[in-house]
């Protein structure tokens, strides 16, 4: 089973620590495509002239009290570097909390989570990476947009390595868009959006909630953690999440692509 999940914007950055190598990352085949958007990035932000550090700002879609970030990813290949599960600080992963989890529940997230990044392609929580901003949506001199070109790094050999067991997509819309399962995969993978239910005039009414939703999916993957959870198929997991308390509902999907489940929550 894979676990998919977004990355962090909120970052804390290792106090110490040896510099990541692209190679020691999970899929080390992807070390070169790594290594080339690296490479693009931390020249970008080595440039100091106003007009240098206005381009980078609009390069990353960063505003003018951002400027600490770029001369962060301008020393990414010194940067000291720590395992991933404590590098991203954001919502998801505070609600997952992998630091307060069980040895035997820990070492279930760390072999099932898969993160995706814009600047690395795909992480597991155990590689060791410095804090950095480069979200997928960025478009890079030379390499173009990098959803467009992860998803060619990407598709060969995530297709391979979802080859076994069902994945539960809990990614946002822009990093779903770096690789998407197809064909037979797609049929053993359930992407989850969370949805909030209130009663308006008597009447159900449902929406996604931003920050919410990033909690309820670090929850909810803690939760199949601590159940250490197998299951074999994507109904198999359905059925584990409501054996867990969480109120599932699947929509309809046109054949070949990935299964629709909804979370239902009904307080925040």
């Amino acid at each position: 089973m894979l676990i998919l999940l977004p990355p962090s914007e909120g970052k804390t950055a290792p106090a110490a620590g040896e510099p990541a190598d692209p190679a020691d990352l999970w899929l080390p085949r992807l070390a070169p495509a790594r290594r080339r958007v690296l490479a693009k990035l931390t020249s970008v932000t080595k440039r100091t002239s106003a007009r240098g550090v206005a381009d980078s700002l609009a390069i990353l879609g960063l505003s003018a009290g951002q400027q600490g970030e770029i001369a962060r990813n301008a020393a990414l290949l010194t940067a000291p570097a720590a395992p991933a599960a404590e590098v991203y600080t954001g919502v998801l992963y505070e609600a997952l909390g992998p630091a307060g989890l069980a040895p035997g529940a820990r070492a279930w997230v760390d072999e099932r989570a898969v993160v995706f990044s814009g600047l690395w392609g795909v992480l597991r929580l155990t590689d060791r990476i410095p804090a950095y901003r480069c979200s997928v949506g960025v478009t890079l001199p030379v390499i173009g947009g990098l959803t467009a070109y992860w998803k060619k790094a990407l598709t060969p050999v995530l297709d391979r390595a979802a080859a076994d067991g069902p994945v539960l997509d809990l990614r946002s819309g822009a990093y779903a868009a770096m690789w998407t399962p197809s064909g037979g995969l797609a049929g053993r993978t359930a992407a989850l959006r969370v949805l909030h239910e209130r009663i308006v005039g008597g009447e159900p009414r449902r929406s996604v909630v931003s920050h919410f939703n990033k909690a309820t999916k670090g929850r909810l993957v803690r939760s199949l953690a601590e159940a250490g959870a197998a299951p074999a198929s994507v109904d198999d997991l359905l059925d584990v999440l409501r054996d867990l308390k969480y109120t599932v509902e699947e929509r309809p999907v046109a054949a070949g692509r990935p299964r629709q489940v909804d979370v239902i929550v009904r307080e925040l």
